[in-house]
């Protein structure tokens, strides 16, 4: 096992895997992380779909196109979930509010995933693992996804993450210095000297884009996230969580 230190700040998204399995030692070591994980109320208000079946990462692999689908030896799926509640709910007698219908309901259900997530992030990179966070098993096609994971209402995919023995190290990506995220007592309001250390962080971007290992390219960060954005724009999740149950009015 690795030591905090190198486990936190070593990381990477690693996208290529060797074929060699994971002990399922280490995947309840895994599992175990997840579980501890804290979560809003202690409601655990998130599920997670262990997927080794390598058809389905196949069929994954065809509506999204991330490669590391269907090359990692495991992959995890984090959701949102109010539907084990609402189940033991309706066997107590117990009423079970519109939870879902409010936008906290929501963002306390990916929250909850996305905490479990991380802790499986961390257990994973502590055991010589590398992951990748898959954001696009959310957006690619939810409805087709949420019918191959037999989704029931009141459960949606938050975010994927792929697991397995690395195949390659990448470099580190920059960061934001910390002035930029770690904000002392109140949110910065020295708006000019923002803009100027945002400008100068996105110059190293540019630089790590056009010297890092593998592929290279001329994108800075500024204009790579805003075009991210423009295509998001596309996306309906807001049908789809209605769809799912969450038909969100507050």
């Amino acid at each position: 096992m690795k030591d905090v230190k190198e486990t936190l700040l070593e990381r990477t998204s690693v996208r290529r895997y060797e074929r060699e399995a994971i002990a399922e030692e280490t995947m309840e070591f895994i599992f175990d992380a997840i579980r501890n994980t804290p979560t809003s109320y202690n409601g655990q208000q998130f599920s997670v779909i262990d997927i080794s079946d390598q058809t389905l990462k196949e069929e994954l692999y065809a509506i999204t196109g991330q490669k590391q689908l269907k090359t990692c030896n495991r992959l995890l799926i984090f959701c949102s979930d109010y539907n084990k509640i609402t189940l033991l709910a309706g066997k107590k007698g117990l009423d079970m509010p519109k939870f879902t219908d409010t936008m906290d309901g929501v963002t306390i259900g990916i929250i909850d995933a996305s905490l479990a997530m991380m802790s499986a992030v961390v257990a994973a990179q502590s055991a010589g693992l590398g992951s990748n966070c898959i954001g696009y098993l959310r957006t690619a096609d939810p409805a087709k996804i949420a019918e191959l994971l037999k989704l029931p209402k009141g459960v949606f995919v938050v975010c994927g993450l792929a697991i397995g023995v690395p195949r390659e190290q990448p470099d580190l990506k920059p960061k934001q210095p910390k002035p930029l995220m770690i904000h002392k007592n109140h949110y910065r309001l020295d708006n000019d000297r923002m803009v100027d250390e945002m400008e100068a962080y996105d110059e190293v971007v540019k630089h790590y884009n056009r010297t890092r290992a593998g592929s290279t390219t001329d994108n800075d960060w500024v204009a790579h996230i805003i075009n991210y954005y423009d295509h998001a724009m596309e996306y309906r999740i807001l049908d789809y969580l209605k769809d799912q149950g969450y038909d969100v009015k507050k």
